[in-house]
């Protein structure tokens, strides 16, 4: 029986590139998504993968929506959490508003996503839970205080609820990205981009499929002596140890 692996932010960028990595692994995958119904559908319908869409950053909708995967498609033993927005401003200007969203949907959403389905891992002696940081969850960036808070918060979140679960079979790691050839990325004014570019020593933008390929050791049976790692992908952009 293959092993059901659920995929928040799922269905475009990197995790849509995860959750059809996982696929072809042979896990069988359902993926999340918060917005864009004629996206996500156009995802579901070309690759297979049903798709759940829910706020992550709500204790009650993400609760409703993993039973509802669980109902579907079967008990959650792989878990990635990648859903994440970005509101990025000077600290000094931001209000309230933009620090909140991105807190919420970014650093909380670990809770409620993570919460309803780790007793059944610990049940069953098994599970991989992998999170998406950034490269600005470690070093920083000017403008988003915001966003690099919270991607700190997910690296502490990893390390101690993989020194909770190592005993129960379940492992807890974490990926730290840096700049990856997304929409999202290619949005960025050209002469900014280029800039960034110059400052990746590998001279190129990561690709969501090597994320999705990380992924995939993580959530495999290989990886089961890997825990609380903090592992980063970044064409040498940052070198860290965690």
């Amino acid at each position: 029986m293959s092993k059901v692996a659920l995929v928040t932010g799922g269905t475009r960028g990197i995790g849509a590139a995860i959750a059809t990595g996982l696929k072809i692994a042979g896990f069988d995958v359902a993926a999340n998504f918060a917005g864009n119904v004629e996206k996500a559908h156009a995802f579901r319908d070309e690759t297979g993968i049903p798709v759940f869409k829910w706020d992550v950053s709500d204790v009650k909708a993400s609760a409703e929506g993993i039973a509802a995967v669980e109902r579907e498609v079967g008990p959650i033993s792989v878990l990635v959490n990648n859903a994440g927005i970005t509101r990025d401003g000077w600290f000094h200007k931001m209000d309230y508003d933009a620090w909140s969203a991105v807190l919420r949907t970014n650093l909380d959403s670990l809770y409620a996503v993570t919460r309803p389905v780790i007793e059944g891992m610990r049940e069953r002696g098994f599970g991989r839970i992998i999170n998406i940081s950034s490269i600005n969850g470690q070093k920083g960036q000017i403008g988003q205080v915001n966003y690099s808070a919270s991607k700190a918060g997910i690296i502490g979140f990893t390390k101690a609820l993989a020194l909770e679960s190592a005993r129960k079979g379940i492992t807890v790691n974490c990926i730290c990205p840096g700049y990856v050839d997304t929409d999202m990325v290619q949005a960025v004014p050209e002469k900014v981009l280029e800039g960034i570019i110059a400052g990746i020593p590998a001279g190129r933008l990561g690709q969501a499929s090597e994320i999705a390929a990380l992924v995939n050791y993580l959530a495999s049976d290989a990886s089961g002596f890997m825990t609380g790692s903090v592992l980063t992908i970044n064409g040498g952009q940052y070198l860290a140890n965690g």
